[in-house]
């Protein structure tokens, strides 16, 4: 049996990323945190570890890989998000009745905020 254990995230500037993944997702990292690496786990033990490495890589559009992040309060969670630093990501290509938003984090790492309030199939 195979189950997620982490997702690693490339970046640049690791302090910076450290910073925005660990308020976006309430997530802690795991001790003692490397030059080039940190491991983020949830607080409660609840989903899969972000994992940061501070390994510069080109970056590719569209992405071959993304976060879909569900959130009860879309809206309001983008407004948190952008207060962090993540900026929405306009796509003309999106469907005008999506229940995703697409944003990056401050590198440009891409994922999407999905509306998944009761009533809604995420």
């Amino acid at each position: 049996m195979l189950t997620v254990g982490s997702i690693v995230i490339r970046c640049s500037d690791l302090e910076r990323q450290l910073l925005f993944w660990t308020a976006a997702l309430d997530y802690e990292p795991r001790l003692p945190i490397d030059d080039d690496f940190v491991l983020l786990r949830p607080r409660g033990d609840t989903g899969p570890n972000v994992s940061l490495d501070a390994m510069p890589s080109e970056r590719v559009l569209p992405p071959r890989i993304h976060l879909d992040l569900y959130a009860d309060d879309q809206a309001a969670e983008v407004e948190r998000l952008e207060s962090l630093g993540a900026q929405l990501v306009h796509w003309p290509k999106r469907p005008p009745d999506a229940d995703y938003l697409i944003m990056e984090d401050p590198e440009g790492n891409r994922f999407c905020v999905v509306d998944a309030s009761p009533g809604e199939a995420a």
